[in-house]
């Protein structure tokens, strides 16, 4: 009898919790997310541009009428609409031949003329031009072209260009894999080398010296030509499949090989410069030559990701010399290298982890020595904007540097090179979206947090971040927060380890009742190539109209992502399958403590791409917790994705490190409820990624759904995707059926 009451308890608590809503109703509010919030939003400054070399600026924002352009002039005190947007929608219509609504214009930012007299924009893909004294409006004599690269491509540096020397009198090109000049005056040419061939040619990256008269090019060795194969089942212009090919290279591939050679015109000398463990290079670019035409200097990215190098070639002995030598234990994260060279000294400014943070260092370059740590401490240095070489001042963003605060927020600084004195030009506890004008005077700062609506001002840099202007037209959420949305919340907890902050952000549905219990749903994406929780203010986050569904959900960047010391990104290194969990983990039961609302007994997860790796290994390496998984486009297997991704955090050589992170491995493990979803032609990420868990599943008679999307490229699923999605946490989460799709007017969502 005892049994029969307790089971009967559970069952009120569990029906208690239950949505109070029809789920049909509940769909139409996560449907309507931007209707009902994000469209009230008025007044942020978003598409921020200094104008030309004003010290003005022009944005877009969303006001009550609709899209509408502003500008701001901080030495005037000015806010205003910078042109008059019926007049031009009206000449608009006429060259478009549709009627244009005023205040919804077909593009988001423009340009002005030099004289401010005209504004330049684009509709689709052709570029236009109106006059503001008359609003008459043209199409632009010179369109900018732009090609779109695929990603991936292969360059293989055996173009037929022609490059002239600075003093125009020559240009040097490649012919049969040598290199040759020509005399442009003369029309004679001349063949510098004679040992390229159609296997091994001199690069037709070509680089003269300032006094044009030497030259650099690297002999080239080819690497691997792996291709990526797509089959496009249902193409728009033909009834039967076509195949697509694109270049693909993968962890362990042979790379291209680069060996510097110099060049000397008038003493008729050639140097090959020997370069250490030149077959281990990842990549060896950056030449550019020193402004005394004595020496050239390139990055030298060794393979595996642990040394990179600045090498010098000095042309008149032949050797070479480290400017900078970085060396890690684990991986140094090379798209993040930065280096600035002093054009008025013999001084180079560098970015590193060697203490642990993200510091500058300040180089010595004839000596290759430090001359000083320019920055120091438990914080990170994110990026340098501007040097001023007669100021000796750095301009730079950071964060972290106050202890008290949410360590990921964006703030800038000045540092003062020769007293080491760091001024903060931003000292509010938030995010700083920054603008700055050409000359670096004034700064445009759109500051917030997820908790904290947008203020918009205007600094001088000059004066140390000094408001010279808070525009009278702010942000405005107060209709947003009238139709009944909830602010999400910023929330800290420690991680693994009982002593580190791991930062998140919680969303909870509009309708909310903290006297009920609500699944919980993790959005991951734990990429380690940065941080990827927002911290800037927005009515509508990626996961926030699903939370409309009667779901919690969370955001977290747990160890193993950017922006924090080098220990805390160092937990990625051959383990990404990590993907910070036991910090997510900790994380949610501390937030479950604290708000009893969070049912942590039901807890979804999804991503996509590096986050659909993460997802499924969620559910198969921490099923105990997580219990419904939706993964996307997922890297399952890193050796079969892209090989400048997956080796930066993998390392090199290939080993079992690659097996014992692969969802494909491991599928055998899969515990709870699985949907995969795929875009067949995905070409950021292998498809047979995918379609190998599929087939692994499948051997070991385990329960998934699968969704494939026919001509569809890297996804989260898009509209059809989005509500499959949602269909399967309902179902596996609230054990709610979905609406009747295939009886529903879609009108009704």
């Amino acid at each position: 009898m005892k049994s029969l009451f307790s089971y009967f308890f559970f069952f009120l608590i569990f029906v208690s919790s239950v949505p109070a809503q029809s789920i049909d109703s509940l769909y139409q509010l996560a449907d309507r997310y931007h209707e009902r919030f994000t469209s009230k939003f008025y007044y942020n400054g978003t598409n921020i541009r200094a104008v030309n070399d004003s010290h003005s600026f022009v944005y877009t924002t969303q006001t009550p009428r609709g899209k509408e352009f502003y500008m701001i002039d901080p030495e005037q005190k000015t806010q205003k609409n910078v042109f008059d947007q019926e007049r031009l929608a009206t000449s608009l219509s006429k060259i478009l031949d549709k009627k244009m609504d005023a205040y919804n214009l077909p593009f988001q930012q423009f340009r002005f003329s030099n004289q401010q007299d005209s504004i330049f924009f684009r509709v689709d893909t052709t570029d236009y031009y109106a006059a503001l004294s008359d609003y008459k409006v043209a199409m632009a004599k010179e369109q900018s072209w732009r090609r779109d690269i695929y990603w991936s491509t292969i360059f293989r540096e055996d173009s037929k260009e022609k490059v002239p020397s600075p003093d125009g009198k020559k240009e040097a090109y490649i012919s049969e894999g040598n290199l040759w000049i020509k005399d442009r005056e003369s029309g004679k040419s001349q063949k510098l080398s004679d040992d390229g061939s159609p296997y091994e040619y001199y690069s037709s990256n070509i680089y003269w010296s300032p006094d044009s008269r030497k030259i650099v090019s690297c002999k080239y060795r080819p690497g691997a030509d792996r291709q990526l194969t797509l089959v496009s089942s249902s193409p728009q212009d033909q009834l039967q499949p076509k195949i697509e090919t694109l270049d693909y290279l993968k962890p362990g591939d042979a790379l291209p090989v680069r060996r510097p050679v110099a060049f000397l015109l008038d003493e008729d000398k050639i140097i090959s410069f020997d370069v250490p463990e030149v077959e281990s290079q990842y990549e060896l670019n950056n030449i550019k030559w020193d402004k005394s035409s004595d020496f050239f200097t390139f990055d030298f990215n060794k393979r595996g990701h642990q040394q990179f190098i600045i090498y010098a070639g000095d042309v008149h002995s032949g050797t070479l010399r480290p400017v900078v030598n970085e060396e890690s234990p684990t991986f140094i994260h090379y798209n993040g290298v930065y280096q600035y060279w002093f054009k008025e000294s013999d001084e180079l400014l560098w970015i590193s982890e060697r203490d642990g943070w993200r510091h500058i260092y300040l180089y010595d370059v004839p000596s290759g020595k430090v001359k000083k740590q320019l920055t120091k401490g438990e914080w990170v240095v994110k990026t340098v904007v501007n040097v001023d070489e007669k100021r000796k001042q750095v301009l730079f963003k950071a964060c972290g540097m106050d202890k008290d605060e949410d360590p990921y927020l964006e703030k800038y600084y000045t540092l003062d090179m020769n007293n080491g004195k760091i001024t903060a030009l931003t000292p509010e506890n938030a995010q700083h979206n920054v603008t700055f004008t050409k000359d670096y005077r004034y700064m445009f700062d759109v500051y917030s947090r997820v908790d904290l609506v947008p203020t918009m001002v205007i600094r001088s840099v000059v004066d140390g971040g000094k408001v010279v202007y808070k525009p009278e037209i702010q942000p405005d959420v107060s209709n947003v927060v009238g139709a009944g949305w909830r602010m999400p919340e910023v929330f800290s907890a420690k991680g693994r380890d009982g002593e580190t902050d791991i930062w998140g952000m919680i969303i909870r549905p509009s309708n909310f009742d903290p006297t009920k219990k609500y699944p919980v749903i993790e959005y991951i994406y734990a990429g380690p190539h940065d941080s990827h929780v927002p911290k800037s203010f927005a009515v509508e986050y990626r996961p926030s109209a699903l939370a409309e569904l009667g779901f919690i959900t969370v955001m977290i960047d747990g160890m193993g992502t950017a922006n924090r010391s080098k220990a805390f990104h160092d937990v990625c290194w051959k383990n990404l399958k990590d993907a910070g969990f036991p910090d997510r983990i900790a994380w949610m039961k501390a937030a479950a403590e604290k708000y009893p609302e969070m049912d942590i007994d039901r807890v979804g997860i999804y991503g996509g791409s590096a986050g659909g790796q993460n997802a499924m290994a969620a559910l198969l390496f921490h099923p105990d917790f997580y219990k419904v998984g939706v993964a996307s486009c997922g890297c399952h297997d890193n050796r079969m994705d892209k090989i400048w991704w997956n080796e930066q955090w993998m390392g090199y050589p290939i080993g079992k490190h690659y097996e014992e992170c692969s969802n494909v491995v491991n599928a055998h493990l899969l515990k709870g409820n699985l949907m995969l979803i795929l875009g067949e032609l995905d070409n950021n990420v292998d498809p047979s990624s995918t379609l190998q868990v599929v087939n692994e599943l499948i051997k070991h008679d385990k329960e998934f759904e699968f969704v494939m999307l026919p001509g569809v490229r890297h996804t989260s699923g898009e509209k059809y995707g989005e509500r499959k999605r949602r269909d399967f946490f309902m179902k596996h989460l609230w054990g709610m059926d979905a609406p009747e799709w295939n009886v529903v007017k879609s009108k009704d969502f």
